[in-house]
């Protein structure tokens, strides 16, 4: 990255800790989660204003996923999610940390649920406790969705088998989508 980059870079981040916005694009990993939680820290300590997270990612660690929904709901100030491109998998459960009236999406983003994946080599027992520690996440992803979206904890898991597609208004009417907006004016 050359001098000029960086420095538009920073210059560009400034801006939306100034404007209370956060993007998160792309896969999520532990270098995110950081990023993205000290970002949310950063402006509950400035102000309990609330704060805009712009989405769009295919996913990625679990955990990752985790401690940004987790950082989200625990802060005080609102955090008010809009889904842009894709939200999928992990970013499925960072969408879903947003009160159900603080969630936004763009027209032509796309919604994809499904079990979490994992892969795992060693001796037999030690892929028998990895396995079954894959089961019990997804059994916790499935209850999060369950409970974010007021589906039922069965149709949820019947639907997360496989890969589970929405578009946008398919999402409104699977609960996790609130409102459908096409311009930040929409945004109350």
């Amino acid at each position: 990255m050359t001098e000029k980059t960086k420095d538009t870079k920073e210059l560009l981040i400034r801006k939306m800790i100034e404007n209370r916005t956060i993007l998160i694009y792309g896969g999520i990993d532990q270098e995110l989660a950081e990023e993205v939680s000290s970002q949310l820290l950063l402006l509950a300590s400035l102000s309990d204003e609330p704060i805009t997270l712009f989405i769009n990612s295919q996913g990625g660690h679990v955990e990752a996923g985790d401690t940004i929904h987790d950082m989200i709901k625990f802060i005080k100030p609102e955090v008010k999610i809009i889904g842009t491109g894709w939200v999928a998998s992990a970013g499925i459960t960072i969408y879903l940390a947003a009160k159900p009236e603080n969630r936004y999406s763009l027209p032509n983003t796309r919604y994809m649920i499904h079990q979490p994946a994992g892969g795992v080599q060693g001796q037999s027992t030690e892929i028998q406790i990895e396995a079954q520690e894959i089961i019990r996440m997804r059994e916790r992803i499935n209850r999060l969705i369950a409970a974010a979206t007021g589906n039922s904890y069965e149709k949820v898991a019947i639907d997360t088998d496989r890969n589970f597609w929405l578009s946008a208004d398919e999402a409104i009417e699977y609960g996790i989508v609130t409102h459908l907006i096409t311009e930040s004016s929409e945004i109350k």
